[in-house]
Parts: C-alpha cells; structure tokens; sequence
C-alpha cells in the first residue's frame, strides 16, 4: 500500500480526539451536532473555499418533516455554447441551452455534515462543469434516523427537477455524494427507477457506503483498515447503528442499495475510491453488482488516500486529481442524450 503523508494522519489524529462518535452515547453525539463550521483562512486552505465566477444562495424547500434547507451554486455570466441539450431556462442561460443540474449529498456518517463543506467540491462542479448543483442539508440521525435522510433527499431531487427554470438549469439531472451521501445517491438513483421520478443521467459515488450488513462489515479492506484515518471500524459501527437503530433492517436495500434485487436501468456510474479507506471494497463492489447488471461504470482508485480525501484538497494530493476526473466523467455523461437512455433504462429493467 502506498503511504499516506504524515500531515494527513497528523490532521486524522487531532480530528479523532475532537470529533470521534466511538464510545459517545446518543445525547454526546447530538450535543456535537451543534458545534458549528469553523471559518478562517487556515479552514479555507484545509477544506477549500468556494470557487470564483460561482454564485451561491440558500433557501428552504418543502419536505416530508418540514423545511429541508439547500445551498444553490451556478456559474456566473451565461451559458457559453450549448453545454447539454433541453429547455430553455431562465435568467443567464442562452436560447436553446441549458445548464444540467447536480444534486449533491454530503457525507458524514448520516450523522454530521454541514451544508459548508460542500462548498469547494459544488462549486468547483459547478464552474467545471457549467451546471447548477444544489447541495441537499437533509436531517440527521439520531435524531432523524432512517429513512428521513432518503426522504429529505429525494424530496430535494423532485423539487430541483420541478423547479429546474427556476434554479436557472433545464438539462440532465445528476446525482454526486460523499461516503453516506454517496449511499443516498445511490439509493436515489433506485428510487428514481423504480418510482418513474426524475430522469437520472449520471451516478457520481464517492468511497460510498453501500452495504451495512455484517458482510458489509467484514470486507478485506474493513479488516485491513481497523483504526484509518477520518473513519475506523469501531466508528463504522456506530455510525450504522445511530442512522438505523439498534434493530434496523440493514438488508434493506434503501439502507444498503448492493442488496437491491436488480441494478438494470440505473445510470452510468463514476465509483472513487481511497485506498486506505474500510469502505473500500464496499464501492469496489459495487462497481462489480452495476457492470453485472449491464450499468456502465469507471472505477477509479486513488492510492495512499484516507476515506473523505476529497474534503480536504489543502491536505490530500489526490484531491484535486479526484475532482478533474469527476468534472471530466460528469461532462462526458452530460453529453449524452438522457431521455433516450432513460426509455432504454425503464426496458430493460422491465424485461
């Protein structure tokens, strides 16, 4: 295995004494839900800043326990050139173009996450891309355990794509997630399917979770990865157990999308995973149960990373490496014609 750099375990280290739920009861966990993002020069550089030439707004939109908030980036100034066939939409985007639109789901073990920490990753997107992401702040276990997380975002994902003229987007719909925003986009992208919702064109899932059973728990890279930076077994555990609860159903496959009974029709994927991460092999197959079902998929390692690398680009080389391919595999798949392949989609998966 290729050696992590030692300020990322440095960084790693001072995270786990500050942050880590392992050991925490339930009223510790939700205590440290209200400690805020910090802001400074030196958080900047850590996390990365928003990027420039983008807009950002927030806003609230309905969902099924109340208001869901959402953070709204767009590349400033009009559509330059037709960057993805659909309607025409409003404000900046010129006649006969539409920007695509990306739905983005944080991670953090369903369990933290600030709608902040996005801000490098969506707006980077945003520019490289030329779409409108919308970055879903959806409710958080314990408090909110299973299912108001899928709720929340699949609520978000109807609004964007009902109201894409007004968030200034009108071409394809994406989805792209982080760990446990990367099981929520995937479990989006079932849903969508099976409930004929919004034409999903492009899966972006980043070291996702995707099963939490005991198989899931027992992979080569979880035993290989017991204490690793930013997520160890023991926190793997708990961060299951707040999000489903003690008795949960974890072969749900809205829980643990890999035990769905068929991945025909789902959209084409981009899977990155980190090397030194315990939920490794839970994207590795992954990639595997899509390409079965005849979903195209890139799968792309990065060697010497930690789970979450691509929050922190000021730490981890292979940030940036990570986020040109997911600007450069969105783009591509954004140039498909995605009504064409949803009708192919649907069949096949009727068939």
């Amino acid at each position: 295995m290729a050696r992590m750099d030692l300020r990322v375990r440095a960084f790693a280290w001072l995270t786990r004494r500050q942050s880590s739920v392992a050991g925490k009861t339930e009223e510790q966990v939700i205590a440290m839900q209200s400690r805020e993002f910090p802001a400074g020069r030196v958080t900047d550089w850590i996390f990365g800043a928003t990027a420039p030439g983008v807009d950002v707004t927030s806003q609230s939109i309905p969902g099924p326990g109340g208001q869901v908030p959402v953070r709204v980036y767009r590349p400033a100034g009009p559509v330059s050139g037709t960057v993805a066939s659909g309607t025409v939409a409003s404000g900046t985007v010129a006649s006969g173009t539409a920007r695509p639109l990306v739905l983005y789901f944080h991670g953090g073990g369903f369990v933290f996450g600030d709608i902040r920490m996005g801000d490098w990753l969506c707006s980077r997107v945003a520019a490289g891309v030329g779409a409108v992401v919308v970055s879903v702040d959806y409710r958080l276990a314990p408090t909110h355990r299973f299912p108001c997380a899928i709720e929340d975002c699949y609520a978000a994902l109807t609004w964007a794509a009902a109201h894409a003229a007004d968030l200034g987007a009108g071409g394809p719909v994406t989805v792209m997630g982080e760990s446990a925003g990367g099981n929520l986009s995937a479990v989006m992208c079932l849903r969508a399917l099976e409930r004929e919702g919004p034409a999903i064109a492009h899966q972006a899932l980043l070291y996702p979770s995707t099963d939490m059973t005991e198989a899931g728990s027992a992979t080569a890279s979880a035993r290989a990865n017991p204490n690793a930076p930013f997520l160890s077994g023991a926190e793997m555990t708990v961060y299951r157990t707040l999000y489903l609860g003690p008795d949960g159903d974890r072969a749900n496959p809205m829980a643990s999308p890999m035990l769905a009974k068929s991945h025909a029709g789902l959209p084409p994927a981009l899977i990155v995973v980190a090397e030194h991460d315990p939920l490794r092999d839970d994207g590795v197959r992954y990639a595997d149960a899509l390409r079965a079902a005849g979903v195209p998929v890139k799968l792309t390692e990065y060697p010497g990373m930690p789970h979450g690398f691509l929050n922190f680009p000021g730490l981890c080389r292979g940030a940036r490496p990570a986020l040109a391919e997911l600007i450069a595999e969105q783009r591509t798949a954004l140039a498909a014609a995605p009504a064409e392949r949803r009708d192919l989609c649907r069949a096949s998966r009727h068939n």
